[in-house]
C-alpha cells in the first residue's frame, strides 16, 4: 500500500493499516479454503507467501495444516521445525502456544486436521442414477442436448425398443445444470386414465418438493378440490425445472394438453417427451431415435466393435457371459444377429440376454423366430419391455382396423412400397384405396412406417424395420389374407418388371436399371414365391422379364437359381416368354462348363417353341438367341461367319450393334485384323443408337484391344477408361473386373504408369474378395503375376501365378484362360532356367487354346515355344514358330511386348535373309498344320464365350 509514498512519514500509519488488511484479508481466505477441503491447492501458494515472510507464524501454521491435511505429515511436521529453528536464529524466541499446540496435533494425528468432507450438493429432481453403461447413442445425445437449450418442447419419437426412454433419461443427466429446480422423470405407462396425467406429474413432484414449488404464488392452496393441471401450472409457474413425460403414444391428447399449458404459463419450464408418435402441438421439435449404426456383413471384429450395435450387444453379454468378447470366430453371427434384428437396442439386450446359456452362432440361427427366442427381459422392467413380442403388440393395440390391415399387409413388401405400389397391394376391405396414403402417414407419424428416398424420382418408399415386419406377416396370417395378397404383390412386381424390359436395351436403362435395384427385394420375394407356389407362368413371366437386369447387373448366379428352379415347373407355357426366359438363362451360362449339357437344354427348348411360334414377331434376344443356337450346334469355325450377318442385317440397332461385334470377335479370332476397327466402329454407332451403354462399354473395349495392337497405348488407355465409366453406370461387376480392368492395367503398365496399374488391380482384387468372386480373383492374381514377370520379381509372379491355378481349379474358367495362366507360369520356369517345366507348361497351354478354336491364345502359345526354341540353341525354329504365331494372330500385336523382345533377339541371332525364310514359313501355316504340327487335333464344338461381351481371348 502507498509502495509510491514510502518513506514519507505521512504515509507510514495509513500503510501499515492497509498491509496489516491486506494480510487479514488473506488469511481470512485461505481459512475458508482450509475449511472448504482445498489443501493440497493452497500449499503451493502458501510455500511462497512463507518465503516471503517466514517469521509470520500464523501463515506458517497454515501451510502446517495444508500439508498434514493433504497427507504430508512428515513435511508439515519439517515445516514446524524450519520456522522453529528460524525463529530463534532471527528473534531468539520460540514458537507461540499455538503453533506449538498444533505441532502437538500433528504428531498425534488429530482427527480434527484432516480434511473436512465437502458438503454433498443438494440434486433436485427424481432421476435414479443408471444401472448400465450408455452404449452407442453419443451423437443423439449431443443432438438433444442442443435442442433442450434451444427448444422449450423437445419429443423423441420412434418406434418400441429404439432406447427413447434410456436416451431421454441420459439427456435430462446432462441437464441438471441448466434446470436449477431440478430434471423430474414421469413415466407415463402405467397410466390408463388421461385424465391422470397431471396427477401423475404432481405424483412425482413430491409432497415436499410440491410445498416448496407453490410458494410465493398468491396463496395457492394445496387441497383435494384443487385441479391438478392448475396446481401444476401454479407450481411451476416461476421455476426453471425439466420434465421428462416418457411414454405418451397411449395419452396423446392428455400429455398435449398439459404440455401446452405448461409451455404457456411457465415460461423457464422445459419439456422432453418420448413417444412412438408426436405431441402435435404448436412449439414442438421432433428428433427421431432410429436403430443403432449396424457394421458391415463381412466386418472383422475391429470393424463389428466400430458400430454401435455391436458394442452394446458385447457389453451386454459380457454382464450375463464374463469373458465375452468379438472374436474371428463369432463375429460373423455377431453381425448377422445385430444386423436381422434391425440395431434396435431392446431386441439387441434381449438377444445379448440368451448369450448366457447359447452361443451367438446359436442366437442368430433362431431369429427367424424371434419372438419366441427373445423373451426373457429385465423382471422389473415394465410387461411390455420384458418381451419382443409385448414391445410390438402394444403397438398394435394402439391402432385403428385400417391401421392394422396396412401394417400386415405392408410386410409382404421386404424392399419397402412405393405409395403406387402399396395402393394396388394393400388396398381391400376397410381400407379403402383412396385411404391407403393416410394411413401410411399416420403409420409413419406412429413410428411404425419409415419414410426413405424422399428425393428418388418415383417417390419416396416406405420401409418397415425387420421386427415389425415380421409381426405384420404373423397378423397378416392370422386374418386369412396371405394368399390374396401375396398374390396381389407378385402380380404387381411381374408387370414392373414386364415395363421395364424393353427399356433396358435403350437410351432409358440406367433410370430402368435403378428402378428395379430399387425393387430388387420385392421382386426376387415374389418370384421365391411364385416358385413355391409351383406356379409356373408367373415364375416364367418374372425370369424372362428380369433375365437381361440380371445379366447387365452381373447377377448370374442367382439369376442361374431363380431360372433353373423357374423352369423345372411342370408345365410351364409354351409361348415366347418362356422362350425368352430359357434363352436369357443359356446366355447368361455359357461360360460355366459344368452347365455345358443343360444349356444345350435350355436352348433346345427355347428353339423348338421360336419354331413352333411361326411368323410371330421375335423378341431382339430370341433373334440373338436362334443364331447362337445355330452357332452352338455347328461350331466356332468360319462357316459360322454367314451366320452372324443375320443379326448385323437386323433392322433393331441394338442388333445389328452386337452383330458387328460378334462378327469382328471372330475376325480377330481367326487371325483377320484387317478392316477390324471398321467393325467395332460399326458396333459403336449402332449401340449408340439403341442407347445401350453395356454394348458401347465392350465395343469400346475392342476398339482399345485394336489400337493397343498398332502401339496406340495411350488411345487404348482412354478407350478403356471410357468403357469403365459405362460399366460404372451400370453397376459394375464382373465385366468390369475381369476385362478393363485387367486389360487397363496393362496398358498403363506398357506406358510407364506401374504404380498405377498396381492400385489399380489391388483395388480390384480388394472388391472381388469382398464380394467372394473366385472368377475376378483369378483374373486379378494373373494379371500382377504377368506385370511382376514382367518386372523381374519371380517370385511374387510365382505367388500369383498359382493362386491364380488354384482358383481355376475350384471355379472353372473356359479352356483359353487356363491357357493363359499356364503359358505366364511356363514363361516364368523358363526365366528362372527351369526349361523342362517350361516346355509342359507351354504345351498344355497350346492345348487349351486349339480346343477352344482360338487363334490369338493359340499364337501367344506357340511364342511361349519360339522361347524355349532359342532358349534350346535353335533360333531358326523359333523364328519359325514366331512367324506361325503373327500369321494365327493376323499380324504384329504391340500389346504383349514379349514378342517384340523376341522378335528383336532373333534378328540379332541369325542373317537377315534366314530370319525372313523361317518366319515367312511358319506365317503360311494355318491353324490345323499348326494343331498338326504339335501333334494336336480341331474339335468338333468349342465353347463359345462371347456372351458376357469378352473376347474369346479372355
Amino acid at each position: 500500500a502507498l509502495a509510491d509514498a514510502a518513506g514519507l512519514a505521512f504515509a507510514e500509519g495509513p500503510a501499515a493499516r492497509l498491509e496489516g488488511l491486506r494480510w487479514a484479508a488473506l488469511e481470512e481466505r485461505v481459512d475458508a479454503d482450509l475449511e472448504l477441503g482445498r489443501h493440497a491447492e493452497l500449499i503451493p501458494e502458501l510455500e511462497a507467501l512463507a518465503a516471503d515472510d517466514p517469521l509470520r507464524e500464523p501463515l506458517r501454521g497454515r501451510l502446517i495444516r495444508a500439508l498434514y491435511a493433504a497427507g504430508r505429515q512428515a513435511d508439515a511436521l519439517a515445516e514446524y521445525a524450519s520456522v522453529k529453528r528460524e525463529l530463534a536464529d532471527a528473534l531468539g524466541v520460540d514458537p507461540s502456544p499455538d503453533l506449538e499446540a498444533l505441532h502437538l496435533s500433528v504428531l498425534r494425528q488429530d482427527p480434527a486436521l484432516r480434511a473436512p468432507r465437502p458438503p454433498s450438493p443438494r440434486v433436485a429432481g427424481n432421476l435414479r442414477p443408471r444401472l448400465t453403461s450408455f452404449v452407442g447413442r453419443e451423437e443423439d445425445l449431443t443432438r438433444v442436448r442442443k435442442l433442450l437449450a434451444g427448444e422449450r418442447l423437445v419429443t423423441l419419437v420412434g418406434p418400441g425398443g429404439a432406447g427413447k426412454t434410456r436416451l431421454a433419461r441420459e439427456a435430462g443427466e446432462r441437464a441438471r445444470d441448466d434446470a436449477a429446480d431440478g430434471v423430474w422423470f414421469v413415466g407415463l405407462a402405467p397410466v390408463d386414465d388421461p385424465a391422470e396425467v397431471p396427477s401423475a406429474v404432481l405424483s412425482v413432484l413430491r409432497p415436499r418438493e410440491v410445498a416448496l414449488l407453490s410458494t410465493g404464488h398468491g396463496g395457492l392452496v394445496v387441497g383435494e378440490a384443487a385441479d391438478p393441471l392448475d396446481l401444476l401450472a401454479g407450481a411451476l409457474a416461476d421455476r426453471a425445472a425439466l420434465l421428462v413425460l416418457d411414454n405418451c403414444e397411449h395419452l396423446l391428447d392428455a400429455a398435449a394438453r398439459l404440455a401446452d399449458r405448461l409451455l404457456a404459463d411457465c415460461p423457464d419450464v422445459r419439456i422432453l417427451a418420448t413417444s412412438r408418435e408426436p405431441l402435435g402441438i404448436t412449439g414442438e421439435v421432433l428428433w427421431p431415435v432410429g436403430p443403432l449404426g449396424l457394421p458391415p456383413e463381412a466386418a472383422g471384429p475391429a470393424e463389428a466393435m466400430a458400430s454401435p450395435a455391436v458394442r452394446l450387444l458385447a457389453d451386454r453379454a459380457a454382464a450375463v457371459a464374463p469373458g465375452f468378447a468379438v472374436t474371428g470366430a463369432n463375429v460373423g453371427h455377431v453381425v448377422r444377429a445385430c444386423r436381422s434384428l434391425d440395431g434396435m437396442p431392446l431386441a439387441i439386450e434381449l438377444a445379448a440376454a440368451r448369450l448366457r446359456s447359447m452361443t451367438p452362432a446359436q442366437v442368430a440361427a433362431r431369429l427367424d423366430d424371434r419372438f419366441r427366442l427373445l423373451r426373457s427381459g429385465s423382471r422389473t422392467a415394465l410387461p411390455r419391455h420384458q418381451t419382443l413380442r409385448a414391445v410390438v403388440d402394444w403397438s398394435w393395440d394402439l391402432l385403428a382396423a385400417p391401421e392394422r390391415a396396412l401394417w400386415r399387409r405392408l410386410a409382404v413388401f421386404p424392399g419397402g412400397a412405393t405409395l403406387e405400389a402399396a395402393e394396388h397391394v394393400c388396398a381391400g376391405g376397410v381400407l379403402d384405396r383412396d385411404e391407403v396414403l393416410d394411413v401410411l402417414t399416420a403409420l409413419v407419424d406412429k413410428s411404425l412406417v419409415v419414410l426413405t428416398d424422399t428425393d428418388a424420382p418415383h417417390g419416396p418408399r416406405y420401409r418397415m424395420l425387420e421386427t415389425i415386419r415380421a409381426y405384420g406377416l404373423e397378423r397378416l396370417a392370422e386374418a386369412d389374407e396371405e394368399e390374396r395378397v401375396r398374390l396381389a404383390h407378385a402380380g404387381y412386381f411381374a408387370a414392373l418388371a414386364e415395363e421395364a424390359e424393353p427399356h433396358l436395351y435403350r437410351h432409358e436403362q440406367l433410370d430402368w436399371l435403378a428402378r428395379l435395384a430399387d425393387d430388387r427385394d420385392n421382386l426376387h420375394a415374389a418370384l421365391r414365391w411364385a416358385t413355391a407356389r409351383r406356379n409356373a407362368p408367373l415364375a416364367v413371366r418374372f425370369c424372362a422379364a428380369l433375365g437381361w437386369y440380371w445379366f447387365l447387373t452381373g447377377q448370374f448366379r442367382e439369376s442361374g437359381e431363380y431360372v433353373e428352379a423357374a423352369l423345372a415347373l411342370p408345365d410351364p407355357p409354351a409361348d415366347a416368354t418362356t422362350a425368352l426366359a430359357l434363352a436369357i438363362a443359356a446366355i447368361t451360362a455359357m461360360d460355366n462348363e459344368r452347365r455345358e449339357r443343360q444349356i444345350r437344354d435350355w436352348l433346345v427348348r427355347a428353339n423348338r417353341i421360336c419354331e413352333e411360334l411361326g411368323d410371330v414377331p421375335l423378341h431382339p434376344v430370341l433373334r440373338m438367341m436362334n443364331v447362337t443356337f445355330d452357332m452352338y450346334l455347328r461350331g466356332w469355325d468360319e462357316g459360322s461367319l454367314t451366320l452372324v450377318d443375320r443379326l448385323v442385317d437386323d433392322p433393331d440397332p441394338w442388333l445389328s450393334g452386337l452383330g458387328h461385334f460378334i462378327r469382328g470377335q471372330m475376325d480377330h479370332n481367326f487371325g483377320r485384323t484387317e478392316g477390324l476397327e471398321r467393325r467395332f466402329t460399326a458396333a459403336r454407332d449402332r449401340f449408340r443408337e439403341a442407347g445401350d451403354r453395356w454394348g458401347l462399354s465392350f465395343t469400346l473395349t475392342a476398339l482399345a484391344e485394336a489400337r493397343s495392337r498398332v502401339g496406340d497405348h495411350h488411345a487404348a488407355i482412354a478407350l478403356y477408361e471410357e468403357a469403365l465409366r459405362l460399366n460404372a453406370m451400370l453397376g459394375g461387376g464382373a465385366v468390369t473386373l475381369l476385362q478393363n480392368y485387367m486389360k487397363l492395367a496393362n496398358e498403363l503398365d506398357l506406358v510407364g504408369e506401374r504404380d498405377r496399374a498396381l492400385e489399380l488391380l489391388e483395388t480390384a482384387l480388394r472388391d472381388t474378395e469382398r464380394v467372394r468372386s473366385r472368377e475376378g480373383a483369378a483374373s486379378v492374381h494373373y494379371c500382377l503375376g504377368v506385370l511382376a514377370l514382367r518386372s523381374g520379381d519371380l517370385a511374387e509372379a510365382d505367388d500369383r501365378l498359382v493362386r491364380a491355378e488354384e482358383l481355376v481349379s475350384v471355379e472353372p474358367r473356359p479352356p483359353q484362360f487356363r491357357a493363359m495362366i499356364m503359358l505366364a507360369r511356363g514363361r516364368l520356369a523358363l526365366a528362372a532356367g527351369d526349361a523342362g517345366t517350361a516346355r509342359s507348361r507351354v504345351a498344355e497351354a497350346l492345348r487349351d487354346a486349339v480346343r477352344a478354336l482360338d487363334h490369338p491364345i493359340v499364337a501367344e502359345a506357340l511364342t511361349g515355344h519360339a522361347a524355349l526354341a532359342l532358349h534350346e540353341g535353335d533360333p531358326v525354329r523359333a523364328a519359325e514358330l514366331l512367324g506361325n504365331a503373327e500369321g494365327l494372330r493376323g499380324g504384329r500385336d504391340l500389346s504383349q511386348p514379349e514378342s517384340a523382345e523376341l522378335e528383336e533377339r532373333l534378328r540379332a541371332e541369325l542373317p537377315e535373309a534366314d530370319f525372313a525364310a523361317a518366319h515367312a514359313r511358319g506365317r503360311s501355316r494355318s491353324f490345323d498344320e499348326t494343331a498338326a504340327l504339335f501333334g494336336l487335333e480341331r474339335p468338333a464344338a468349342p465353347t463359345i464365350a462371347v456372351s458376357r461381351g469378352r473376347a474369346p481371348a479372355d
